[in-house]
């Protein structure tokens, strides 16, 4: 057993990947991500000692653990399980230095105010996709009775009367503020409703893991989630699992469709990734499924087929995925239109691309791509975590040697990623620049 110290400086390391080469096999993927950090934070509603199992090794849960315990709690790792002991914590703020790394800790806050009746939260960081507002955040707190200012960068939210259960109607299915009216809601007295919620798994698991503390969460992964609130004494801690991670699911299924496969990825719903299957299988390829498992493969003689995606909430294609069927797409025989409705700065993964020979034409929110016989290999960047995952399975297919810079985006959502990918037959490693 260990305890957390977010120390890590990936940044001075390269993937090299030497191509063409093929995946063949299978890999189990990590527990989701953007699950566990959810499932971090509202182990600050148990008041007590919380294990969550299947917690993936990546640098944004070390930022979380140190979040935690900055506020006073005690984040112990033993291999993929965490025991988050949060009776100690006798604080609502939250530091700066780590809360502008990542911005998935603006999700302290629904349990903090939930816990304490206010909080101090510095303004969210992470990568650098998109504006990522926190209005729908605040709107949806304050119709629980939550008042807020800004002081100095630091958001102070009080709650002078309470929090009280409310209807309140998302003005667009945000993961995050459906999580953070969750976690405060629960504690809140009387009923909430929150219409128009995000139906992300994601949501589920936190909801799952908020009843087994004691919390009544209803219709969650629905648009409308009901939460009948209870006295905080009744929360208590918990064990729990985290969710398969989808988007390293997608992945790796992605890794497949470009070089034939077969590749199959354990460890995952397949209902997770219903569009995304569907979509691999419009470009030709063969999609199995078992209860825990997807598998890919297609004829690698036979080019991919064009197809047009758009990015929507769940069940809609999602964001995360969206890098990589560009790639995808830009070795397809034909023209793709991709279109991304989430995050405005998303097609910066593009211009890399285009350095290893794509085709690619940009046009506000909307990217054309004309498929190519061949992708060749070149320095580049990762400009956003899966924008890098993308990079190094781009590597895969292209003639001669890729060299994939600033690994500290890859490593903040993806679990020793060059050796899953070098266990399928890649050739793949990660070395000092």
């Amino acid at each position: 057993m260990r305890g957390f110290s977010y120390n890590r400086d990936m940044s001075e390391e390269v993937i090299i990947v030497k191509g063409p080469t093929a995946l063949q096999g299978s890999v189990r993927v990590s527990g989701a991500k953007n699950s566990a950090l959810k499932l971090m934070a509202a182990a600050l509603l148990g008041q007590g000692a919380s294990t969550i199992r299947n917690v993936p090794l990546i640098s944004d849960i070390d930022i979380m653990g140190e979040v935690l315990q900055r506020l006073g709690a005690s984040v112990v790792r033993d291999g993929h399980d965490l025991l988050v002991d949060t009776a100690p914590v006798d604080s609502c703020e939250t530091p700066y230095e780590l809360v502008t790394k990542m911005r998935a800790s603006i999700s302290v806050l629904g349990p903090l105010i939930g816990r304490f009746g206010e909080a101090r939260v510095a303004m969210p960081g992470g990568c650098q996709i998109g504006a990522r507002k926190i209005d729908m955040h605040l709107v949806g707190l304050e119709a629980l009775g939550v008042k807020f200012s800004v002081d100095h960068g630091v958001l102070v939210a009080t709650t002078p009367e309470g929090l009280r259960g409310t209807q309140v109607t998302l003005e667009f299915p945000s993961v995050g503020a459906t999580e953070n009216m969750l976690m405060a809601a629960v504690v809140a007295e009387g009923e909430t409703l929150i219409e128009n919620a995000a139906c992300e798994p994601e949501i589920i698991d936190l909801a799952n893991m908020l009843n087994a503390m004691g919390a009544q969460v209803s219709g969650a992964g629905t648009p409308n989630i009901g939460v009948q609130g209870v006295p905080l004494s009744d929360l208590h801690p918990c064990a729990h699992t985290t969710v398969g991670d989808r988007i390293e699911a997608g992945t790796f299924l992605t890794g497949g469709a470009l070089t034939g496969g077969p590749v199959r990825v354990e460890g995952i719903d397949p209902s997770f990734l219903r569009m995304a299957i569907m979509k691999l299988q419009q470009m030709g390829c063969t999609v199995s499924t078992g209860e825990d498992w997807v598998s890919v493969e297609r004829d690698p003689e036979v080019p991919l087929s064009c197809t047009d995606i758009q990015t929507l909430p769940h069940p809609g294609f999602p964001t995360d995925l969206q890098a990589q069927f560009m790639l995808l797409a830009s070795l397809a025989e034909g023209i793709s239109v991709i279109t991304e409705n989430v995050f405005e700065n998303r097609f910066m993964f593009a211009s890399e691309l285009m350095r290893m020979g794509a085709d690619i034409t940009l046009d506000d929110h909307h990217a054309l791509v004309r498929g190519v016989e061949g992708l060749q290999g070149a320095p580049v960047s990762s400009t956003d975590l899966r924008a890098g995952a993308a990079l190094v399975l781009a590597g895969l297919v292209a003639e001669g040697e890729t060299r994939v810079h600033h690994l500290e985006h890859i490593d903040r959502g993806y679990e020793d990623y060059a050796g899953k990918l070098a266990s399928l037959g890649a050739a793949v490693v990660r070395v000092p620049a």
